[in-house]
């Protein structure tokens, strides 16, 4: 059993990262600083089909005095540019975002983070629809970029 002792929360967060990593999400506990290896665990995707999960992080802090992209304006380019390429299906959340910008500022906003589910066969296609997206939202709104971040994921639906 492995045994690892630390005294901040800090601490613990970053030895779980760690483990996560490098076991490949094959620890079961992590809590007041003891991590235990499970004895077994099934394969974590059993059910659905190969697919992507792309999420896209849009801020909404604009940059010369303009006024944040409101609720609103996103809710449109959502309408507008995301759902034509992805009527399906997507899921948006709405959270607070910090990024350091070319400037080298700590930028703090409203932020949105865009979920889109499609099956891995289809992600060439789809590369490019989430460009589009990202290009045009930072030229509306002059902002320097969108995250995005690319998981594979076994989806049933």
């Amino acid at each position: 059993m492995l045994h690892i002792r630390v005294s901040t929360p800090a601490a613990a967060a970053l030895v779980a990262v760690v483990l996560l990593l490098t076991t490949g999400g094959q620890v079961s506990e992590v809590a007041y600083g003891r991590a235990v290896a499970p004895a077994t665990q099934p394969s974590a995707a059993t059910t659905g089909s190969a697919y992507l999960a792309t999420h896209l992080y849009f801020g909404t802090g604009r940059h010369n005095g303009q006024p944040p992209i409101t609720d609103e304006q996103f809710m449109k380019f959502v309408a507008d540019a995301i759902t034509p390429r992805f009527p399906s299906g997507l899921t948006i959340q709405q959270g607070r975002g910090q990024w350091r910008d070319r400037s080298g500022s700590i930028n703090r906003e409203i932020s949105y983070e865009l979920t889109v589910l499609y099956p891995t066969r289809e992600a060439r296609a789809h590369n490019r629809d989430i460009e589009d997206i990202r290009a045009l939202y930072c030229s509306m709104y002059g902002l320097e970029s969108v995250g995005r971040a690319d998981v594979n994921a076994q989806a049933d639906f």
